[in-house]
Formats: C-alpha cells, sequence, structure tokens
C-alpha cells in the first residue's frame, strides 16, 4: 500500500516534489484502505493530468528509477560506474545537484518511510524507519559508508556493511544477502510495486501469458484472462501460446552457464519467454489465430495490460500505468479504472497510480467517480521548464455540484496547452500564398 511518494531533482522534476495516496476524506463507496493503526486511509486510485510534454511520464519514470536502483543496485550496476541517474538537465551545473527519493508506504498494516540521495557517483543518504505506533522507529540510517542501526534491526548488518559499494543501496545488499528482515521491504519493491509502461510490453504479454497458463478456472469454466478478453469486445476468443522448442531452451542454458562460468553468478541472462502469442477469432466458419503483430495497438494494449491488473488485484499490490488512455477505448479506461475503484473487484487493498489525458474520467458520463483527493495535476515552469506536481484538492471543488471535465477542460486547474491561434492564422496565410 503506498502513501506518499516524494522525488528531487529527476528528469523535469527538479526541485521537491511530493503525491500523495492519502485519503482527505473517506468515501465508503470506493476501496479505501486503511493503517492497522487507523492512521491514514489511502485511496485506490490517483489520475495525474497534464499537457504533452508537462512531466507526467517522469512522474512514473521517477519511481519506477527508484525501484529499479532497489533491485538492481547491488545485482547489475557497474561496481565501479557510478550512478546511472536522470538529474535536471536544464541548467549548468546539473551533474553538482543531488537526486533524492522517498517513499512512504505499508506492509503487513505497518508503515514503513524509505529513501536515499545519489550523485553521479555513489549513495550519499540512504535511511528506513518504520512506524509500530505514531512514532517513527529507525532501522538504519546511512551517510556516505557509514551505516548506522536502530535497535530494532536484527541480523548480520556489519557482514552486510563490508560488502557495501558506493553505488549500491544497504537494502539491495541486504537482501541479496537473504536478510530476512530487509528482504521483505526489497520485496515490497520486487512484486507489491509494478510498473507498466511501453518499454516493458514483453514483459507484461510474458505475465498475461502466465495467468493464462496457471489459473484455474471461474464458475462460469473460463479462466480470469479469458474473461477479462472476452469483456473487452474485442472479436477475440481466446490467445494460443506456442512456447519455446527443447533445442532454443538447452542453449539458453548453456548460455547462461557459459556467461556466469566467465562473469559469475551475478549476471543476468533475458528468459526468451514465449516464441509467439497467437490471438484467436471465432467466426461461424470457425476459429482462425492471428499473430499478435497483425492485431490493432488497441488490442495488443489489452493483451499486454490483463496480466499486471489481475495480478496486482489478486496480490493487493500497486500498479503505475504511463499514458493509460493511450490506444484503449475510454469506456475501457473508465472500466479499467472501476476495477481498482470498486470493492466489489478490489478486495486485498491494490492501487492503481497512472498518467493520462482521458478528460472524460472527470465528467459525470462515466461508471467511474475520481474524487479530488484522487486527482494531479503536472505543470512545466515557462522560465526553468522544470515540472510542478499539485493536487486538485488544492482548489474550491464542490464535487457534487460542478463538472469537473469541463472545469479542467476550460483551464480552471491549469495542466492545459495555452495554444496560440495567431500562429494558426499565420500557417494559413502561408499556405495559402504558397
Amino acid at each position: 500500500m503506498l502513501l506518499r511518494f516524494q522525488v528531487t531533482n529527476h528528469a523535469s522534476l527538479r526541485d521537491e516534489q511530493e503525491l500523495s495516496l492519502v485519503a482527505s476524506a473517506r468515501h465508503p463507496e470506493r476501496a479505501e484502505r486503511a493503517l492497522a493503526n487507523g492512521e491514514h486511509h489511502v485511496v485506490p486510485v490517483v489520475a495525474i493530468y497534464g499537457t504533452n510534454a508537462s512531466g507526467k511520464s517522469n512522474v512514473i519514470d521517477a519511481i519506477s528509477w527508484m525501484r529499479s536502483a532497489v533491485l538492481s543496485s547491488f545485482r547489475r550496476w557497474d561496481p565501479t560506474g557510478g550512478v546511472p541517474r536522470r538529474p535536471f538537465a536544464l541548467r549548468r551545473d546539473a551533474a553538482d545537484w543531488p537526486t533524492s527519493f522517498a517513499v512512504d508506504f505499508a506492509l503487513d498494516g505497518t508503515r514503513y518511510e524509505f529513501g536515499f540521495t545519489v550523485d553521479d557517483e555513489r549513495v550519499t543518504e540512504e535511511w528506513l524507519y518504520y512506524y509500530p505506533e505514531r512514532k517513527a522507529n529507525r532501522l538504519y540510517e546511512r551517510t556516505g559508508d557509514a551505516v548506522t542501526f536502530g535497535r530494532s534491526l536484527t541480523g548480520r548488518k556489519k557482514v552486510i556493511s563490508e560488502l557495501l559499494r558506493p553505488n549500491s543501496l544497504y537494502l539491495s545488499v541486504a537482501a541479496a544477502q537473504g536478510h530476512s528482515q530487509l528482504g521483505r521491504v526489497f520485496r515490497w519493491f520486487q512484486s507489491g510495486l509494478r510498473i507498466a509502461t511501453d518499454g516493458n510490453f514483453r514483459s507484461r504479454l510474458d505475465r498475461t501469458v502466465r495467468l493464462l497458463s496457471d489459473q484455474g478456472r471461474n464458475s462460469a469454466g473460463r479462466a480470469p484472462v479469458l474473461t477479462l478478453l472476452g469483456f473487452a469486445d474485442l472479436g477475440v476468443s481466446g490467445l494460443k501460446v506456442e512456447e519455446p522448442d527443447e533445442a532454443v531452451m538447452d542453449e539458453y542454458r548453456r548460455l547462461t552457464r557459459v556467461m556466469r562460468d566467465v562473469l559469475g553468478d551475478k549476471v543476468h541472462v533475458e528468459n526468451p519467454g514465449p516464441r509467439s502469442v497467437q490471438v484467436e477469432h471465432r467466426t461461424a466458419e470457425g476459429t482462425f489465430p492471428l499473430d499478435l503483430s497483425q492485431e490493432s495497438s488497441g488490442t495488443r494494449t489489452w493483451i499486454g495490460m490483463m496480466g499486471p491488473v489481475l495480478m496486482a488485484l489478486a496480490e493487493g499490490s500497486v500498479l503505475c500505468v504511463d499514458e493509460l488512455d493511450a490506444r484503449l477505448h475510454p469506456y475501457l479506461v473508465d472500466a479499467l479504472v472501476g476495477m481498482f475503484q470498486s470493492g466489489e473487484t478490489n478486495r486485498f487493498g491494490a492501487q492503481l497510480l497512472f498518467s493520462t489525458h482521458e478528460a472524460a474520467l472527470l465528467g459525470k458520463n462515466v461508471r467511474t467517480e475520481l474524487h479530488r483527493d484522487q486527482v494531479w495535476f503536472t505543470e512545466k515552469d515557462r522560465e526553468t521548464q522544470a515540472t510542478r506536481v499539485f493536487p486538485l484538492t488544492e482548489f474550491h471543488v464542490r464535487e457534487s455540484v460542478e463538472n469537473l471535465e469541463k472545469r479542467y477542460l476550460a483551464g480552471r486547474y491549469g495542466a492545459v496547452p495555452h495554444l496560440d491561434d495567431e500562429a494558426l492564422r499565420e500557417i494559413a496565410a502561408g499556405v495559402g500564398g504558397a
């Protein structure tokens, strides 16, 4: 369960920006969840709106980068290669400014706060606290290579410190060494926080395929993946998957052994995955498979989203999606958001955080109503080109009376493009005179 994310100096997010998923008001019709001590309730869905190039995707990318650093800094980063960060580049002394990430999340009902600061060469700070009551208890704090521990942290702390590199996170080293207490926090980043972008379509597709293979049948005799596939009204009756043949898998295993003999056990060789996915269409004349590449981009997008969505709902994890509305009909976007918003389908506290241009989700003619503490905006400063992230709750809004969609499109909340009509007239005059 994600409560808050904070980032400074990543991509266009130059200054400290914070995104909160803590509910500002109770709405019993949505799938809110509470911490064990009742201190906070969190919303199940958050939407981020803004113009093109305003920084919406960079918010998702910042969360993804933090997750990747936790999972990969010890196992995969070059020990002498520094930190592969993306600081705000539109200033002369860009390399001199550190980058920071912090996240508040709940694990088994207990709140945790984890964060770190990096520059181009190393991790300069790292911290992990937990809140068994309302007061923070330190698990560890790091400044440079020096790590201090709280009394609550047990295990082989000093052994882990000896393995710590300047450019690896202590949490990453601890998980690699099998530390049970910190391993739970590591696994939250691994399986409790998932990302869906254009760049990881193949892994998302593999997740859908695995679910199709592993899931049982529901009361209607269909696997949930096929039920969701049919729900979308794409004219698709099923998926057909051809696994790699044994010769391919033998070669994969041989290559993995050779690479590990040369480079050590930490080497990662990408699994070849399914060789092909075909989409089945049933007509009066029979069932006909088409290769996935022959399908529309919307069909491919929906198939690639089904695995992450169903897994998030089943596990109660956080799913962050960049441009959720890209290539999908507004009805499908509305329905997908509703799967997380409704307690009927979201029974385990899953959360959906997404960027979008789909203003209809703010209107009155949708199945799923988003409340004002679920809507955030991004806007760029005209002088610095840095992104500002801000919530709809900054504005006085009467939800029961005002149409948020109309007010947003009218520019009442900002985060819409300022189009120069005079430029269009100049273009028209130029074309006419050519």
